[in-house]
């Protein structure tokens, strides 16, 4: 079975008001004081903003351990919060109109003067999956077998309805945001790791991209680990979801790593019905209807999850997981997704309500949060 982990960026929000507090650097002080985590052990980051935070689990075999790691690592960055007057939160964007700091890097102040309000803008907060894989030639063909079917993890994700105060919409206005970005998006089809190479070579020539890390494909290689890196969705309000999200992905690796062995060719979808299908994710969540990942043509939403499913239920029944993924599913699907949630919390407290309850829900079970309606 292959070992997976999570990156999740976390809001740090005023434990008072809800809006987010320029403490990332207080924060890393207690968290990582000599700057780096033993691979064993929880890891955090600097992210662009002060006002977020990263944290990185260790890689875990399954379900059950990838959950205890991600709630760990909420937890110690949430006691860190807590010395300052603040918490965490796992709202993919700010629902309050945030004043935001960039964080003191070289790097993040030439992305600030290059790309403007694209980088003054850009407080949101992902959920990254990273899952191990034999050789970068396997992850290449992982990730042409693995475009077509990402939307339905925006969808199944989506925890970002609310931007600068206001109603955006859209469900994940998070991917509206990110894919601002000159290198992000769903990528082509390229066949092999030499042609992978090439056109990342190609972006970096063309002087648009700084470097190979703003190559933001929804999936990737990872440059320092042996993994392809899922990018597409929002962190999540649970950290049940975050795990059910990154079980979802690793059965979609696995999965595909068995086609591309078994002689199937990836589906020769263009990359713009690819945008289609996520901008359609992005606006609706799991509400009414997502683009079916065979025919790219509108369908119910909850038929696209089932499908989605059924294509990874034979590796999900072989690593016990089907059962586990069918009752999270369940439960998104009758709850709602976090969008759906902080949509309902708005109706009954506001803003500051919305927050509060991220703030809860982002450090407990589910059956300790009160769920909205």
């Amino acid at each position: 079975m292959r070992t997976f982990g999570v990156e999740e960026e976390l809001l740090i929000v005023d434990e008072a008001t809800g809006s987010p507090l320029a403490l990332a650097a207080a924060l890393m002080a207690q968290l990582s004081p000599d700057g780096a985590a033993c691979p064993d052990e929880p890891g955090f980051s600097y992210e662009l903003k002060l006002e977020q935070i990263e944290t990185q689990t260790a890689p875990c075999r399954d379900y059950a351990g990838l959950l205890r790691a991600i709630r760990l690592d909420r937890d110690l960055a949430d006691r860190a919060a807590r010395t300052h007057g603040a918490r965490v939160a796992a709202l993919a964007t700010s629902p309050h109109a945030p004043v935001t700091h960039m964080t003191p890097k070289p790097r993040y102040t030439a992305m600030e003067n290059r790309f403007g309000l694209t980088v003054r803008d850009q407080l949101t907060c992902g959920l990254h999956v990273h899952t191990l894989v034999e050789s970068p030639h396997e992850g290449v063909a992982v990730m042409d077998r693995i475009r077509d079917k990402l939307a339905v993890l925006v969808a199944l994700s989506a925890n970002s309805p609310y931007w600068n105060g206001t109603e955006t919409g859209f469900d994940s206005y998070r991917t509206q945001v990110w894919n601002r970005w000159p290198g992000a998006g769903p990528s082509m089809i390229f066949g092999s790791l030499s042609v992978y190479r090439r056109v990342v070579n190609r972006l970096l020539e063309t002087g648009v991209l700084f470097d190979e890390g703003m190559v933001y494909f929804d999936a990737r290689l990872c440059r320092h680990h042996p993994t392809v890196e899922v990018r597409v969705a929002d962190v999540c309000l649970l950290a049940e979801d975050a795990a059910l999200i990154a079980v979802l992905v690793r059965a979609l690796v696995e999965s595909a790593s068995r086609d591309w062995r078994d002689g199937v060719e990836p589906a020769p979808v263009p990359t713009v019905l690819l945008r289609m299908a996520a901008w359609q994710a992005s606006n609706f969540g799991v509400r009414t209807e997502l683009l079916d990942f065979g025919s790219f043509r509108p369908a119910p939403a909850r038929d696209v999850v089932d499908a989605l499913v059924d294509y990874l239920a034979p590796v999900l029944q072989e690593q016990g997981e089907l059962g586990l993924v069918d009752a999270g599913i369940r439960r998104i699907m009758e709850r709602g997704t976090g969008s759906q949630q902080q949509r309902r919390l708005f109706a009954e407290a506001g803003l500051p309500g919305v927050v509060d309850h991220a703030v809860r829900a982002t450090s407990l079970s589910p059956d300790e949060v009160p769920f909205a309606g």
